[in-house]
């Protein structure tokens, strides 16, 4: 079976999954070719950067209102609207529902109330749907990650100074593997979170597998560790007794 493995030692973002999928070889015109299939006015920024000697991807979705509030039925109205493929649009809106879901328990209201900010912004959506096209296009049938590296302190949001992890990444990390090594940042972004949420099948060591490709995905910040996330794909193989 092939799977794709998350080493989130430094978290996980929307931006550095896309970059990871890139860097680990998915074309990056079949990204684009897709997220262009939403009708958005967006654009992929896509750079190479070192990270403490690492070479890795930097993607950025470039788009115009970043500051812009949605509900879930408008983004899942963009989505079923789009042009994308059935598979990709049902995995990008179960990502999303997701997010309003968490939100929704955090903040004491039903989903459908939820006001994204962030995370209603066009370039977040371009990372949940574009995460949705480049899992299709890596061919691999399951995905699974490392315990995750949630980072310290605080956040500033719309919401004012949070804790790291924010309440509502948290929540989407219930039945996850987290740590922190005590970084003061936050590692795990709610996009990232979610992703994980909708696709990861399970969290633990590394399993017994044929690396094929791996890819390192840029976050912003520089930080005192690597700030990458490494993807790994390749054929899960069973280990022999």
């Amino acid at each position: 079976m092939k799977i794709i493995y998350l080493d989130c030692f430094s978290g996980i973002s929307g931006d550095m999954f896309l970059g990871a999928m890139v860097d680990m070889g998915i074309p990056i015109g079949t990204l684009a070719s897709g997220l262009y299939g939403l009708g958005l006015d967006i654009r992929l920024d896509v750079k190479k950067v070192r990270k403490h000697g690492i070479a890795g991807t930097k993607l950025d979705v470039i788009a115009p209102d970043t500051a812009h509030e949605r509900h879930l039925s408008d983004i899942l109205e963009i989505i079923d609207a789009s042009a994308l493929e059935s598979d990709i649009k049902a995995a990008s809106g179960n990502i999303f529902r997701r997010l309003a879901e968490a939100e929704a328990k955090v903040h004491g209201i039903s989903a459908e109330e939820v006001h994204f900010h962030e995370v209603g912004a066009l370039d977040t959506i371009a990372d949940v749907v574009g995460a949705a096209i480049c899992y299709k296009a890596s061919g691999a049938e399951a995905l699974f990650s490392s315990p995750v590296n949630v980072g310290s302190g605080f956040v500033k949001t719309s919401h004012g100074l949070l804790p790291v992890p924010a309440p509502a990444t948290l929540e989407l990390l219930k039945g996850a593997s987290i740590y922190s090594t005590g970084i003061q940042s936050e590692l795990v972004t709610p996009t990232g979170a979610a992703i994980l949420a909708g696709l990861c099948g399970g969290y633990g060591p590394m399993p017994y597998m044929t690396a094929e490709k791996t890819g390192y995905g840029a976050g912003t910040k520089d930080l005192e560790a690597p700030n990458l996330l490494r993807a790994v794909l390749g054929e899960k193989i069973q280990k022999k007794a």
